[in-house]
């Protein structure tokens, strides 16, 4: 347990980074960046509050409830963190990084968006997962929701994996939390005062969030990279691992000064 989370951790020198999970996984999403990047970075991935591993909220949970306890991950290894946030795990990124701007050393968004609360019928899609969920349980609803998330030409063994994550990560009340924390939130108003240099990266068969929402990240956060990732869905860190990881890489030679 980490500030009151589960995590996992691979690596013992170089930069941190934290990886936030999106609303329907788990530490899990990010087995590919813990296994290739731990030689030169220090790489903790969580469980939010509430999913996977780490124990239930006592209470609901706001955005800034997340980010702050991103944050107490941040301090507990007294250093500032590169944060890779994918889809809701990048909503929580960028609120981490307005509103802990001293513990973000860089950010790398992927697959994300402003948040669901831009628009109205998205928003109430996003409400009404919670009851889905209860409706159809973890299994069945992993098994609906998974495969929307990988490319139509994503191998069998990734899609069981991206199911399997989600069935065994997502519960309540946890999950209704995300839900509603990702369904109010609009961040276009911060994006421009982001200070920390951003990586925006979508998978270019994403049809989840979709290149759209990763450019208007990229066009209002003032030091902005915008990245297309080839033959990836939603899930373009699992899909595609390797040029996913060339370009963070890529980064944080920039932003960390990490070598070759």
């Amino acid at each position: 347990m980490s500030a009151g989370v589960h995590v996992e951790e691979a690596g013992d020198r170089g930069p941190l980074l934290l990886c936030l999970h999106g609303i329907g996984s788990s530490s899990a999403a990010f087995a590919p960046q813990l296994a290739a990047l731990s030689s030169r970075l220090r790489v903790v991935a969580w469980d939010a509050p509430g999913y996977g591993k780490s124990p239930d909220p006592a209470a609901a949970l706001t955005l800034d409830d997340y980010a702050d306890a991103a944050a107490a991950v941040i301090r507990e290894r007294g250093t500032s963190a590169h944060v890779l946030g994918v889809s809701w795990g990048g909503v929580i990124a960028l609120r981490l990084a307005t509103r802990h701007p001293g513990l973000v050393a860089s950010l790398i968004v992927a697959d994300s968006s402003p948040g669901s609360g831009t628009d109205e019928t998205r928003a109430a899609a996003m409400r009404a997962r919670a009851t889905e969920l209860a409706e159809l349980g973890p299994r069945a609803f992993a098994e609906a929701r998974g495969p929307r998330l990988v490319s139509p030409g994503a191998p069998e063994d990734l899609v069981r994996r991206v199911v399997d994550t989600m069935a065994d990560a997502v519960r309540l009340p946890g999950y209704a939390y995300a839900a509603e924390s990702m369904a109010s939130a609009d961040l276009r108003a911060e994006l421009p005062s982001v200070a920390a240099p951003t990586l925006v990266l979508c998978g270019d068969q994403d049809t989840v969030t979709g290149p759209g929402a990763g450019q208007a990240i990229a066009g209002a956060v003032p030091r902005t990279a915008y990245v297309i990732v080839k033959d990836a869905g939603h899930l373009a860190n699992q899909e595609q691992p390797g040029r996913f990881n060339a370009w963070l890489l890529s980064h944080l030679r920039i932003t960390a000064r990490i070598p070759e």
